[in-house]
């Protein structure tokens, strides 16, 4: 069997990338912070303009509902409503929107921290998952990390914010050096570890699961795979 990987990014979104990454490394280096002080907050901020995104089109979804009933209004603040559809609650403090526009003499590092513990108050999946450790960054610099995260458009898809999470998270490792491997696997070795079993059938496991690469890969794989019938008995090619 034959296969060709897909093509995983598009020029604009390496670029979009890379400039985020360029502008996120400065501030890092400006800091005095190690990458590894430093990835968790940054890949934290990433993640709450993606769970933002992902809240903000099913809050319309709820209140375009409730332009004909008054039940469907009330959901737009109901946790469950968001949960029925795999989407993160955030109370109206945990926006992304509600942090960037801080007061300037604001203690930044304090809001994101009790951001942070409101969301996992509100979403006990989440509970001990997300970063608290804002406050080793000056007000300053937070405001400059949000609205740098903030450039990331909101009209990406799904795959594309994942991406740039990927693409953090491997510069991150490769800042490390050495350690860096203990808590990211490059993604071409992930893609060769999938292109070896070939994950037609059966459950992947995936017992030191970071960021999803391996289930990621393993989809692309599948589904970017067209199956033909067989030319000969027992035999299929792709």
């Amino acid at each position: 069997m034959l296969w060709i990987a897909p093509s995983e990014k598009d020029l604009a979104s390496d670029a979009l990338e890379k400039r985020l990454w360029n502008a996120a490394d400065q501030f890092r280096a400006n800091s005095g912070l190690t990458a590894a002080q430093y990835s968790a907050p940054v890949l934290g901020l990433i993640f709450l303009l993606f769970a933002e995104t992902r809240f903000a089109k099913r809050r319309a979804e709820l209140e375009s509902a409730g332009a004909s009933s008054s039940r469907a209004t009330s959901r737009t603040d109901e946790p469950a409503a968001y949960h029925a559809e795999s989407v993160i609650f955030l109370p109206e403090t945990a926006r992304f929107a509600h942090l960037l526009s801080l007061p300037e003499g604001a203690n930044v590092g304090q809001a994101i921290n009790d951001a942070m513990a409101e969301i996992e108050k509100h979403n006990p999946q989440l509970a001990g998952v997300l970063p608290r450790t804002f406050q080793i960054f000056t007000s300053t610099l937070l405001k400059e990390l949000l609205k740098k995260v903030s450039e990331i458009p909101v009209s990406l898809d799904y795959d594309a914010f994942g991406r740039i999470y990927e693409y953090f998270l491997g510069q991150f490792a490769r800042t490390e050096g050495q350690k860096g491997g203990e808590f990211y696997t490059p993604s071409s070795i992930v893609r060769l570890l999938v292109e070896v079993i070939e994950p037609f059938h059966g459950r992947i496991l995936d017992p030191a699961c970071g960021s999803g690469g391996m289930f990621v890969q393993s989809a692309r794989f599948v589904s970017s795979t067209v199956w033909k019938r067989p030319t000969t008995p027992g035999a299929w090619r792709a």
